[in-house]
């Protein structure tokens, strides 16, 4: 017995394995200006939006205190209140139709067909290009005098009336149109990879029983995607939260203020308002939105990781 404990001892001991704390040293040591940067930029900077959100300032900042009043005029802000309800139209409706439509296509692209790396490019395309120049592209399309309206008619359907963009009352759907033509194609690669990771014993399997394929997807794959699903709906929904260039080269928050966006309204008062202290009110609660999507992403992963340990 001790000889035992003394061997046990001298492993622990040994002088030629590294200590938990210089483990990977060069790594540690390589990554101090990233957690630096990260620190002092983007936790620093939240601190100090967060602390002038309670102050006047207006041009510059400076350090009089209002409390709440920020707050309050923002929320009483008819412009602030159509942004939100704009945002949370296109944020549920894209989230839908992007993890849908993705995950069909995905589905479909999954059965080895043929040019295969042919479609994925082209349904991949969209979304290298800026959401500068996706608006500008959808905003010619959607224009009635020259886009989609005007070939339709063209073409005999004269009663044919297409023009979300000039409809204050659906000009939101316009500007989802052209993000979900951009961003579904990202959605189809993140859930194409998640399909091919799933074990092709499983699809003989559910043949050999019997089983419908859309039963297969649903009860079998999906539940087997779960992580797949939810690091697609991070993405997508901070990509909601943030949206500003899409409705800015399409209707420039127009028309009148009928799709403004949080992003816009933070922008507007910040810099063109001259207003930095709404700005910074305005960026709390976009701050706090993401706050609401990122913590419990972070919560399901790490303690899911923890589990499967």
């Amino acid at each position: 017995m001790t000889g035992q404990v003394t061997g046990r001892a001298t492993v622990r001991a040994h002088p030629g394995r590294p200590s938990r704390l210089t483990r990977n040293l060069s790594a540690k040591i390589a990554s101090i200006p990233m957690m630096l940067t990260a620190v002092v930029v983007f936790l620093g900077g939240t601190l100090w939006t967060v602390l002038y959100s309670f102050t006047s300032s207006k041009l510059l900042p400076r350090l009089k205190f209002v409390g709440l009043d920020q707050y309050e005029r923002l929320w009483a802000a008819p412009r602030w209140l159509v942004s939100i309800e704009n945002l949370a139209i296109y944020g549920v409706f894209s989230l839908i139709f992007s993890m849908v439509i993705g995950f069909m296509l995905a589905a479909l692209m999954d059965q080895k067909i043929r040019f295969e790396n042919t479609f994925r490019t082209i349904f991949l395309y969209p979304f290298a290009l800026s959401f500068i120049v996706t608006g500008l592209v959808w905003q010619w399309l959607l224009n009635p005098e020259h886009g989609i309206q005007s070939v339709v008619r063209a073409m005999g359907w004269t009663g044919f009336d297409f023009n979300p963009l000039y409809d204050s009352s659906i000009v939101i759907y316009g500007i989802l149109i052209a993000a979900l033509w951009q961003g579904t194609g990202l959605v189809m690669c993140l859930m194409l990879a998640g399909l091919r990771g799933i074990d092709e014993d499983i699809w003989k399997a559910s043949r050999v029983d019997g089983i419908p394929m859309w039963k297969t997807y649903l009860f079998v794959v999906i539940p087997m995607m779960r992580p797949v699903f939810v690091t697609t709906l991070v993405i997508i929904a901070s990509g909601i939260v943030r949206v500003y260039d899409l409705v800015v080269a399409q209707t420039s928050g127009g028309p009148g203020i009928a799709s403004e966006v949080p992003a816009k309204y933070v922008y507007d008062y910040m810099f063109q308002a001259q207003n930095l202290g709404q700005g910074f009110a305005a960026s709390t609660m976009m701050l706090i939105t993401v706050a609401i999507i990122i913590v419990p992403w972070a919560y399901l992963e790490f303690s899911g990781g923890r589990k499967r340990v």
